[in-house]
């Protein structure tokens, strides 16, 4: 193992979100992340239809499906195999290509999304440069996919990394959310790039 790995292992056992995810039953130390996005802002109610991107291994799935009590619907797409969730539909498959998006909207049987959630983050590659294009590209697939799904008055969360285009992309999204917040979690690590963008009140 490189000495790289060994220290990010070494803080991964030590963190005390992670330590706090396995106590309580999450599937991720991200679910604190979204929790707090959630405390800060009124996303959720039961009865929503809640599409979530990128979603394994279901940490942010899993606390939406929680909050509505099972009164909704979950729709949980990766392109990496996901373990079920009570009261969500998991979809493998890429959402930027037209068969993963017709079992979606097969799912949806024609109700409109009220909320888009993504954590999506590239493979690193450690080139700062191509790193944060192929973020930057993920987020405008999710964004696409809000513009196209989400109600009129829907919302959107997405993850995204401090950088070249980021300022671009905050600027898109308040063109198709009335409201945008940028938020960066407790359980976001002091050193990483990541922040959260949250839109509400979806224009048209």
């Amino acid at each position: 193992m490189s000495k790289r790995k060994k220290t990010w292992m070494q803080e991964h056992v030590s963190d005390p979100f992670v330590k706090k995810a396995n106590a309580d039953g999450w599937r991720s130390r991200a679910s604190f992340k979204l929790l707090e996005l959630l405390d800060k802002e009124d996303l959720v109610q039961p009865g929503m239809v809640v599409v979530d991107l990128g979603a394994a291994p279901g940490g942010w799935s899993q606390v939406v499906s929680q909050r509505m009590g099972g009164d909704g619907l979950v729709i949980a797409v990766d392109l990496l195999e996901m373990s079920e969730l009570p009261a969500v539909k998991v979809i493998r498959g890429d959402f930027g290509e037209q068969e993963t998006l017709d079992v979606i909207e097969s799912e949806l049987t024609n109700r409109a999304v009220d909320l888009v959630i993504s954590d999506m983050a590239p493979n690193i590659s450690g080139v700062k440069s191509l790193d944060q294009a192929r973020w930057l590209n993920l987020a405008e697939l999710a964004l696409e996919f809000a513009q196209n799904y989400v109600r009129r008055g829907g919302g959107i969360v997405i993850k995204c990394f401090e950088g070249e285009g980021s300022q671009i992309f905050f600027e898109s999204v308040k063109s198709v959310f009335r409201k945008v917040h940028r938020r960066k979690p407790q359980a976001s690590r002091d050193r990483s790039r990541e922040f959260f963008i949250v839109g509400l009140n979806k224009i048209d």
